[in-house]
């Protein structure tokens, strides 16, 4: 995991938007642990306080639940919420993608046509 101390994204964002994009993708299973967060916050070198910001966030998103002494696992995840979280990743990256087009005086024709030869090279 990579974090950056100048993106101007809190670095326990960075962290549990990580960890989410993980989970979502499958890489931890339902019930698999998260790194424990003093060995996490180690590794970044950075406070376990925000480590532990991070994994609260997960909770309280439902992704993770926390087990006394034992650390937080990953929750099963519902297909549809799955979905859904990925739709509305789409969505928000569009959006950018679409105020960035009008930043840089792009046509609608002209994203349009970004976008679909951005499909064809990606499929």
């Amino acid at each position: 995991m990579k974090i950056s101390q100048t993106s101007g994204i809190p670095i326990y964002k960075q962290i549990a938007d990580a960890f989410r994009s993980d989970i979502l993708a499958g890489k931890y299973g339902q019930g698999e642990y998260l790194p424990s967060i003093r060995e996490l916050a180690k590794d970044l070198r950075i406070s376990v306080i925000t480590t532990m910001k991070a994994y609260e966030q997960l909770e309280s998103e439902g992704l993770v639940t926390a087990s006394q002494g034992k650390g937080f696992y990953v929750n099963a995840q519902d297909s549809e919420m799955l979905k859904e979280q990925h739709l509305r990743k789409v969505e928000d990256s569009l959006i950018a993608a679409i105020d960035a087009a009008k930043i840089a005086g792009m046509s609608n024709a002209e994203l349009k046509m970004t976008l679909e030869t951005l499909l064809k090279v990606e499929t």
